[in-house]
């Protein structure tokens, strides 16, 4: 009986671990069958080029006219007549307005008329000047009635130059009734009109404006000036200005205020700019860009392949083998989406985009752009997608 049950549990045992065995040997053969995780990642890979980067500055501005003037009398009269209209075009030396000139006219005749009694009178004074000297020869008079004659003759030679510019000022006065524009350039409103009274001290009867050239005024922080101060000795920088309309215009710096203001540390600046076609009007707002330096031979990547880390920044360059390498980089400027930086080569190929899930080994595949197909669809994703982490 003993041997009987002792026979039963060795069965027992051995079709157990016959089972044991069978199920080992299924998940080892299911463990073959099941594929290991793809962790090549798919990246946008770019190239870093070596190229001459300009570093640009920018900043608000307004247009601001080069010259403006106030057109003002300068004496007190009555408006007679005003040749032109607002907003027109004006020529240097153009006539604006008459005044009334009837006064001044007058004035001018009147000293004409002086003028022609002191010459007579010297006319006659020299006459008689002369006469005497010939008698003080014979002695027929004394000597002290020719010095009486000389001096008159004297006093109205004065008398004479002293008309004549009287002459001069009364046609100054007559003149001034003639208000011509000093400067070429655009008229604004006119605040006078025919038969109003035009007074010095009132308010301007009229603005010329210059639109052709203009200046464009904005700031830049004071410590840009020491390089655009040696990179521009003359002080002529370029400058671009944008306007509303998209539309880029190129001038020239032309100011630079001699103090900077210590609240803003900020310095004011001025630039000139051609304005045949006045696509710039005084008072409006224009972006400026103004090309500080520029960086011979810089190495350039594109701006968003640089990854920012708790300390340092840097970038991942794809090795010979698809594996990348995080590379510690220097940004020396960025401009425009570009980046120019330090501490990698020309032609160095760097990931771009997808680099949210890398580290250094980590195999990656260029991602390809989706064509768009014949049927019209869009364009395929072109992100890359996350991967999970290994």
């Amino acid at each position: 009986m003993h041997q009987k049950l002792k026979t039963t549990l060795i069965l027992f045992a051995a079709a157990g671990a016959c089972g044991a065995g069978y199920v080992w040997y299924q998940a080892k053969i299911a463990g073959a069958k099941k594929p290991k995780a793809d962790t090549t990642q798919l990246v946008r890979i770019s190239q870093a080029e070596q190229k001459s980067m300009p570093i640009n500055l920018l900043a608000n501005g307004y247009v601001t006219a080069i010259n403006t003037v106030d057109v003002r009398p300068q004496v007190q009269n009555i408006v007679r007549e005003v040749h032109v209209k607002e907003g027109q075009e004006v020529r240097a030396g153009q006539l604006l307005i008459t005044l009334d000139q009837r006064l001044d006219g007058s004035g001018v005749d009147k000293a004409l008329a002086q003028v022609a009694r002191d010459r007579a009178d010297l006319l006659d004074a020299d006459v008689t000047l002369k006469r005497n000297e010939e008698l003080l020869g014979r002695k027929f008079v004394a000597q002290a009635v020719v010095d009486t004659a000389r001096s008159k003759v004297e006093v109205l030679r004065s008398a004479l130059t002293a008309s004549q510019a009287a002459v001069k000022s009364s046609r100054i006065s007559l003149d001034y009734n003639l208000i011509k524009a000093s400067i070429s350039g655009r008229i604004g409103i006119i605040n006078v009109h025919p038969g109003s009274l035009a007074q010095p001290a009132a308010v301007a009867m009229m603005t010329i404006t210059q639109l052709d050239p203009v200046a464009v005024s904005f700031t830049l922080p004071e410590r840009e000036l020491g390089t655009l101060r040696t990179t521009y000795p003359n002080g002529d920088a370029p400058v671009l200005a944008r306007l509303a309309s998209g539309k880029e215009v190129a001038g020239r710096l032309i100011f630079i205020d001699n103090a900077a203001d210590a609240q803003s540390g900020t310095i004011r600046m001025k630039a000139r700019f051609t304005n045949p076609d006045r696509l710039m009007w005084p008072g409006t707002f224009v972006s400026v860009r103004l090309v500080s330096r520029t960086l011979p031979d810089a190495v350039v990547v594109p701006a968003q392949a640089i990854v920012t880390g708790p300390v340092d920044k840097f970038l991942y360059l794809v090795q010979s083998d698809d594996s990348v390498l995080m590379q510690k980089v220097d940004v020396v400027a960025i401009e425009d989406g570009k980046a120019a930086v330090s501490g990698i080569v020309a032609g160095a190929r760097i990931v771009v985009e997808g680099a949210q899930n890398l580290r250094s080994g980590i195999k990656v595949k260029e991602l390809q752009v989706a064509a768009t197909g014949a049927g019209g669809g869009g364009t395929g994703d072109t992100s890359a997608p996350r991967a999970p982490a290994p």
